[in-house]
């Protein structure tokens, strides 16, 4: 497949798209981005991506998927601003926060979605909700992820949190919690998260 110019093909209700549009709109890029649904994947698509996974972007000639490699093939392509540290050491940390991330919450919110009013998930509400909870106080020292700067982490993150109410996860208001909440609040608020959102993402804080 080529395509004369960037085209992300999203599901628009994905938190893993999500992260993706988080980045481009972070880097500024102007991208094409096509929502598919996920039983909607095209001929196109598969020629693209043999999985017939989404996110997949296409750059002319390049075809990638796996929102890992997606995001960092745009953090380099597009390097300001940079959403990895700089430093090898940093940088290696940030990639073993982001597969934290995934093999801990990423897998409770999928047995959630699987089956939403199973007593599975509701073990996975309540780990989700407790671990977010004991993180909390990190937030106390730095204004995004273990980090000063917004991050690859924080494109992560963000998508999953925007989404604990469609989760049925309510985090209690009190001081210690506090500190999750005004991170929450500022990922919210930056325009890239604003811009990256699709309509059907908004409805679910709407």
């Amino acid at each position: 497949m080529r395509r004369s110019s960037m085209t992300l093909f999203s599901d628009p209700t994905c938190q893993y798209s999500h992260r993706v549009r988080i980045v481009l709109a972070e880097k500024g890029v102007t991208v094409d981005v096509e929502d598919i649904a996920p039983n909607g994947v095209t001929e196109e698509i598969l020629e693209a991506n043999p999985y017939g996974t989404l996110p997949t972007l296409v750059d002319r000639d390049l075809a990638l998927y796996e929102s890992k490699v997606v995001m960092e093939y745009l953090d380099e392509r597009f390097p300001h601003p940079p959403l990895l540290p700089v430093y090898p050491v940093a940088r290696a940390q940030s990639r073993l926060w982001i597969h934290r991330v995934e093999r801990d919450w990423c897998t409770l919110i999928a047995q959630i979605l699987a089956s939403p009013d199973s007593k599975k998930a509701e073990a996975a509400r309540k780990e989700f909700r407790e671990s977010l909870i004991g993180i909390a106080g990190i937030f106390t020292e730095k204004d995004y992820f273990m980090s000063e700067e917004f991050t690859l982490v924080d494109c992560c993150l963000a998508p999953m949190l925007w989404r604990l109410p469609q989760l049925g996860i309510t985090l209690p208001d009190n001081r210690q919690v506090k500190p999750l909440l005004d991170y929450m609040e500022r990922l919210f608020e930056r325009p890239s998260f604003e811009e990256s959102l699709t309509d059907l993402e908004r409805e679910i804080r709407d």
